[in-house]
């Protein structure tokens, strides 16, 4: 019952939310780069945990992990990106830039097939 209503749900939304908890994780690693502390260890690993969980029905309705994992991925990396650009005020290289366009280009033909 509870896997029938989860494969009900596209598994687009589920790549997106595993790649939002996963952004999360990564911004928690970046603050606890910048003041280590204890806490920011267990929300890092409950972000991550709950990513893998999220990502879990979007494996099992696609099933096909070239497709579904090289979404998840290039999802993970643009959310990471943004929070380094948008909250952290990193900079990012003309080569860079077209690195994420490329990568945005390969999301929407994942998603084609």
């Amino acid at each position: 019952m509870i896997l029938k209503s989860l494969l009900s749900v596209n598994y687009i939304f589920w790549l997106i939310a595993s790649a939002i908890f996963f952004a999360a994780g990564e911004f928690l690693s970046k603050k606890f780069a910048l003041s280590p502390k204890l806490f920011y260890i267990v929300f890092i690993l409950i972000a991550y945990c709950v990513a893998e969980l999220l990502w879990l029905p979007a494996i099992l309705q696609k099933n096909q992990l070239s497709v579904v994992g090289t979404m998840w991925s290039v999802m993970g990396l643009l959310a990471t990106i943004l929070i380094g650009l948008l909250v952290f005020k990193e900079k990012l290289s003309l080569v860079g830039s077209l690195g994420i366009i490329f990568a945005f280009i390969s999301i929407v033909l994942l998603s084609l097939t």
